[in-house]
């Protein structure tokens, strides 16, 4: 499977720069898996394509203000720091934007409020870096959170890139799909009779690089912390049991469901067992671990029965999950359409709901 097979044109006027307001005002693209068949709907419909008994499935990571302005010591030259992965209580991996940023310089933030060493260099601008403090409690006041490098304006809300149901600080970027949910959404689906169930998945920077590599499989995915409680994994369990659906918000909630499932069958993530399952979906399990699951055309699901998903970018791994779960084909006639009857793309853009 080669990485050019999922590239195609988007130009730049079809990538939202700024969120749908409200949130469930946004258009939803619905497809049928089976029959290729696209219907157009507003968001705030989704409720109307769900049964009693399916469970929706939620990240419910939330966005650091990860990034943190800073100058070198000794010169004072602006630097910029992007946490992107917490290592120790002071230690953390980050992009470090700035000229000559080398091992062993020392950064001032805050005036000297809090002062950090560069430990080591690795590829391209990631850094180790180490604080002279923990720096947790200071990011609210210190930092911003980042957006895409594709959206070129700023927000005066920065909630508005976070999801309604966002707990856990540790990702550096926005679950999208689940950026669409309002409040009173949720309770009407709770009310309805479907499970609202949470899993964490803690996004990095690395979900909007494109595959540089020619044949998908020699691609080396990012690894992401992740995480399912037991309470939720038998919620899963339970619909499963039932007969209902697994709908996954989003391509993170679907990997970290997809590990658990994998990890459940007594597997490995990085190396995803092909074939069908002889006695069905596994039942889920409670996990907590860093996943490497790339999933891309060839993939066995084992859990994910329906997703809401936003439109990804070219040669992305996200690309190529979905076109995992729809078929290639399939999938870029949808994104043709939908570029057709002027959706929006990306993180501020429309949504698909992929039955």
């Amino acid at each position: 499977m080669n990485v050019a097979d999922f590239d195609y044109d988007l130009p730049i006027e079809y990538i939202a720069q700024t969120p749908a307001e409200p949130r469930d005002s946004a258009k939803l693209l619905r497809l049928d898996r089976q029959s290729g068949a696209l219907s157009h709907h507003g968001f705030r419909k989704i409720g109307e394509m769900l049964a009693a008994g399916d469970a929706l499935v939620l990240n419910n990571t939330r966005v650091m203000p990860a990034r943190l302005p800073a100058v070198k010591a000794k010169t004072g030259g602006r630097v910029e720091i992007l946490l992107l992965k917490q290592l120790t209580d002071r230690r953390w991996q980050a992009l470090v934007g700035g000229r000559n940023v080398n091992a062993g310089m020392r950064l001032a933030i805050a005036g000297g409020k809090v002062s950090a060493v560069v430990l080591s260099q690795q590829e391209k601008s990631q850094r180790v870096i180490e604080f002279s403090q923990p720096v947790n409690e200071f990011l609210t006041e210190l930092g911003e959170v980042p957006l895409p490098p594709y959206i070129r304006s700023g927000l005066t809300d920065g909630e508005r890139y976070q999801t309604v149901y966002s707990e856990i600080d540790g990702s550096a970027a926005a679950p999208a799909a689940g950026l669409h949910f309002t409040s009173a959404l949720l309770d009407r689906l709770r009310r309805k009779g479907l499970l609202l169930v949470t899993c964490t998945l803690h996004i990095g920077l690395d979900t909007f690089q494109p595959v540089t590599v020619e044949r998908a499989r020699d691609h080396k995915i990012h690894s992401e912390y992740a995480a399912l409680d037991q309470h939720n994994a038998d919620l899963i369990n339970q619909v499963k049991l039932a007969g209902g659906r697994v709908i996954a918000v989003g391509t993170t909630a679907a990997r970290a469901l997809e590990t658990a499932a994998i990890l459940a069958e007594g597997g490995d993530p990085s190396r995803p067992s092909p074939g069908d399952q002889a006695d069905g979906a596994p039942l889920l399990k409670a996990f907590e671990a860093e996943t490497n699951l790339f999933i891309y055309p060839g993939y066995r699901w084992r859990t994910v029965d329906a997703m809401i998903t936003n439109f990804h970018l070219p040669r992305s791994t996200l690309l190529m999950m979905i076109s995992a779960f729809v078929g290639r084909e399939t999938l870029f006639h949808a994104y043709e359409t939908a570029k057709q009857m002027n959706y929006r793309f990306y993180s501020f853009g429309d949504a698909m709901f992929i039955t």
